[in-house]
């Protein structure tokens, strides 16, 4: 019995099963759900923690703690969140370059430590308010203000340096990956190209001390970004990502089909 080979010509976008689509449809509204969760969680977190932030008086046992737990609760929810884009987007990035893709999940990581040590720091404001009640004034109020403003310190530098700095190169990076593959529409790249420039440009302007962290500059000068990453996830939950070729879905299609 004879056996022939007869290659199969044909679009390598044609018969792929609904398997590979549908996962690579539910990641983007996973990837797209956790955009937003870091949007929420970053708005919520600075809201609660301004007692911290702005009022040196609250180590002095000015207000309550419970905002600043709560905001402690978003900080380490969006911790959580931006490592879960950066999980959940590594299989499908890599695909398109995977030194960039490396790079924007590093920067990423880096972006999540630097939001705990400042959450850290926050806390350790509180447990020095309560030191400070328990010992019922026995406690210089000059050191513990100093003590204060050193804690608040550490955390305005981790914000300068990951919600600034760290979260501008990681979204470049990952905009530029999906301006070259076309994953979704390039208007959306295109602000996340520009977004993440300008809050690395703010970042920058910040540790240079250019302006301060308590200006204006800062928060213009992350509206693009925040635009950036809501349209992103906006697309990604409604639309999904766009599939220029079967290799975006990891699918390997047979060259050549074997008649017995």
């Amino acid at each position: 019995m004879a056996t022939t080979t007869a290659a199969v010509n044909r679009p390598r976008d044609a018969g792929l099963s609904s398997t590979p689509t549908n996962g690579l449809r539910k990641r983007a509204v996973v990837i797209g759900v956790f955009f937003l969760i870091t949007e929420v969680a970053a708005i919520a977190g600075k809201l609660l923690r301004t007692p911290v932030a702005s009022d040196p008086a609250y180590v002095l046992g000015a207000g309550s703690d419970m905002s600043i737990f709560l905001g402690s609760f978003f900080e380490l929810l969006l911790v959580a969140a931006v490592i879960g884009t950066a999980v959940a987007l590594y299989p499908l990035i890599k695909q398109q370059n995977e030194s960039v893709a490396l790079g924007y999940v590093f920067v990423r990581f880096l972006e999540a430590v630097l939001i705990t040590v400042g959450a850290v720091s926050v806390l350790a404001v509180v447990t020095l308010r309560r030191g400070a009640e328990a010992a019922a004034g026995a406690v210089d109020s000059g050191a513990l203000a100093t003590a204060n403003d050193a804690l608040v310190a550490i955390f305005d530098w981790t914000f300068i340096l990951g919600p600034n700095l760290f979260l501008g190169l990681n979204s470049a990076l990952l905009a530029y990956l999906m301006y070259k593959s076309g994953l979704v529409p390039r208007l959306i790249a295109q602000l996340g190209l520009v977004g993440g420039t300008l809050i690395v440009v703010s970042g920058t302007s910040m540790l240079f001390g250019v302006y301060e962290l308590t200006s204006s500059w800062p928060l213009i000068m992350a509206v693009p970004v925040f635009a950036w990453e809501v349209s992103f996830a906006l697309w990604l939950i409604l639309k999904g990502f766009r599939t220029p070729s079967s290799d975006v879905q990891g699918v390997e299609l047979p060259a050549t089909v074997t008649v017995a």
